[in-house]
């Protein structure tokens, strides 16, 4: 894996085994990028270590909640209506109908309860809403399209 800083690089040295300790299997490393993926309830959080400058780096907790949604003003007036009461983050959309929660902290000064804190915040926020997005405006769960991605992969016929 190829760290843009050694900031970077030092950063995701320290939280690799902390989310080791505070979530043992349900947190899993990816090969290719500084990017740890934990499962909570139906979400999944991944926390991912990017430079910030050469002398530090951010920890960014994301968590996918909805998919294939369309984005219509009243639902984006209820994701702004509800990062006003959010302790830690807040929701944001992109423009292929995903909605995400995510919060961001510095990597130089996280100690591991902070880590916890987040990665925690996040899921639960994404676990506790993708239910209620997808009743009132349709679209698929994270865990969903994750489901259906599997299923679809098991179902190739390789030879």
């Amino acid at each position: 894996m190829e760290f843009a800083t050694t900031a970077q690089k030092n950063c995701y040295e320290k939280i690799a085994p902390w989310l080791k300790e505070l979530f043992g299997e349900l947190a899993v490393a990816h090969d290719d990028a500084p990017i740890f993926g934990v499962t909570i309830g139906s979400a999944i959080a991944n926390v991912i270590v990017m430079p910030w400058s050469q002398d530090d780096a951010t920890i960014t907790v994301v968590s996918n909640v909805v998919s294939d949604v369309e984005l219509t003003p009243d639902l984006m007036q209820y994701l702004l209506n509800q990062n006003v009461n959010m302790r830690f983050g807040g929701f944001g959309a992109d423009n292929n109908g995903n909605i995400f929660f995510q919060h961001t902290i510095v990597g130089s000064t996280c100690d591991k309860e902070e880590l916890k804190a987040s990665v925690i915040a996040v899921a639960m926020t994404a676990d506790q809403y993708d239910d209620e997005i997808v009743a009132r405006w349709g679209g698929r769960r994270a865990l969903d399209v994750l489901r259906d991605l599997k299923e679809m992969i098991g179902s190739l016929d390789v030879h």
